[in-house]
């Protein structure tokens, strides 16, 4: 959010030192005080906005903005999505698929296969969408096997991550490739080599690494399968079906956009009727919308739930992820206040010319910049546009550009934190205190971003010398 006729006066240094100390507090207060993460966010949000001299008129706007376009993504996704986990998993669905998963890959494999499978769902669907269908089946699976929710949930929500950073369709590296003039075929083959050893290594070795030491409970978010359910459950292709239906929706949607994009369809198509509503039919809401509708009938009605008990079954949903939806959006709350304070501009400002090689500097100052302020789109889009003109100067090679837009996309995950609302999102599905989610989650996501930048530092000295 901007505000006219404001401008920052602090300098990089007072701006970043608030920050820090704002983050400080805020773990401060959930970790040792125990304040509720809601209050402790908007509380930290608050005074934040005040000391970065944002204007007192425009506090509780610049605060509601941030709240209110988190939620905007969010709060839908999350109350859809878990109305069809509850359905899927209270009609013994997800046991179905969770046996069925365990039965191909064997018992000692099952996170290799939740990884595997979520890898395949995220390359068309955004990271909060593919995690939140795939949750019914992790906790299934985790229920079914024991061993704690980490062992599985944390190869599948990373699986989620790592293709949504490193691979094109996904907003952030189809941008950095704008910025850069890349090849989107040659980013998504960089995009690829990267992103699969980065999930093994970082992820799933990672997640069977964490979930021996950390043996959480699986949350009860989406409820169990009754005995009766579970007696006849619904067929395993019945529930394939169901779970493909909004990822191929989503993909429709990012594939015509890819396609329109790239020059693929005719020049005019994105005014076409039929262009315009098969992407409305595959953005996420409505995906989620029409599968949550299809669940109600293939898995409610059709195996004779009257329309009363499946009321309050959807009822049921939308209370245990209330906390999930608001905390997330405070977290988006608290974000938003660091980027409208300007310290993302005066980092940029202030890093601009580091005087080190390219590729390096791209995965820094997208790094720096997303410990600031916590998005990583922003940190990724800021970055390149930062560092393009010096790109466009460098005269490299297709492969050497392809190879920079994955090094700034690694440096745009790493230390996800309390400013991240993913950090919320994923810390409260699983049911993690602030402490456990940076020491699983922040960890994890660090990783990802240091491990795949050094495959495409590799690559791109490789493509150096070739060229």
């Amino acid at each position: 959010m901007t505000i006219e006729g404001w401008t920052q006066t602090l300098g990089a240094g007072p701006l970043l030192l608030i920050a820090a100390a704002a983050i400080v507090v805020l773990l401060f207060l959930i970790i040792k005080l125990r304040v509720h993460a809601l209050i402790a966010l908007i509380l930290v949000s608050l005074a934040t906005a005040f000391a970065t001299g944002i204007p007192a008129g425009q506090v509780v706007p610049v605060l509601l903005n941030g709240f209110g376009t988190t939620l905007g993504t969010v709060a839908l996704l999350v109350g859809l999505g878990a109305m069809l986990g509850r359905i899927v998993e209270t009609s013994g669905g997800a046991k179905v698929l969770a046996e069925y998963l365990i039965g191909v890959f064997g018992e000692k494999r099952a996170p290799f296969a939740l990884g595997l499978a979520s890898l395949i769902f995220g390359f068309p669907i955004f990271f909060d969408a593919g995690l939140v269908v795939m949750l019914p089946v992790v906790f299934a699976v985790a229920r079914r096997m024991g061993g704690g929710v980490l062992r599985y949930g944390l190869p599948a929500a990373g699986a989620f991550s790592v293709t949504h950073i490193f691979l094109p369709p996904h907003p952030g590296p189809v941008a950095a490739s704008a910025f850069f003039d890349a090849n989107i075929g040659l980013v998504l083959i960089v995009g690829i080599i990267v992103a699969v050893p980065t999930w093994y290594v970082t992820c799933y070795l990672y997640g069977l690494y964490t979930g021996k030491k950390l043996v959480l409970p699986v949350p009860e978010l989406l409820g169990h399968a009754s005995a009766e359910a579970e007696k006849n459950p619904p067929r395993f292709r019945t529930i394939v079906g169901l779970l493909l239906l909004p990822l191929g929706l989503i993909f429709l949607n990012t594939g015509l956009n890819t396609l329109a994009a790239s020059g693929v369809l005719a020049e005019g198509t994105k005014d076409q009727q039929w262009y315009q509503i098969l992407r409305t039919i595959g953005e996420t809401p409505v995906a989620l919308l029409i599968a949550v509708l299809v669940a109600m009938f293939v898995l409610g009605a059709k195996r004779g739930k009257d329309a009363g008990a499946l009321e309050k079954l959807l009822e049921s949903s939308l209370g245990p992820v209330c906390s999930v939806i608001l905390i997330t959006g405070a977290g988006g709350m608290f974000g938003g206040v660091l980027r409208t304070s300007g310290i993302g501009a005066a980092l940029a400002d202030v890093l601009g010319d580091l005087g080190i090689p390219l590729i390096l500097a791209g995965f820094l100052i997208s790094s720096i910049l997303r410990i600031a302020q916590g998005s990583a789109t922003v940190a990724l889009t800021t970055t390149a546009g930062l560092i393009a003109p010096a790109v466009a100067a460098a005269g490299m090679n297709g492969m050497q550009l392809a190879t920079l837009v994955i090094a700034v996309a690694a440096g745009s995950v790493v230390v996800s934190h309390v400013n991240d609302s993913g950090f919320w999102l994923v810390g409260r599905f699983f049911g993690m205190d602030v402490k456990t989610t940076l020491k699983t989650w922040t960890v994890m996501e660090t990783l990802i971003g240091v491990m795949g930048f050094g495959i495409a530092a590799v690559i791109f000295m490789v493509a150096g010398v070739a060229g």
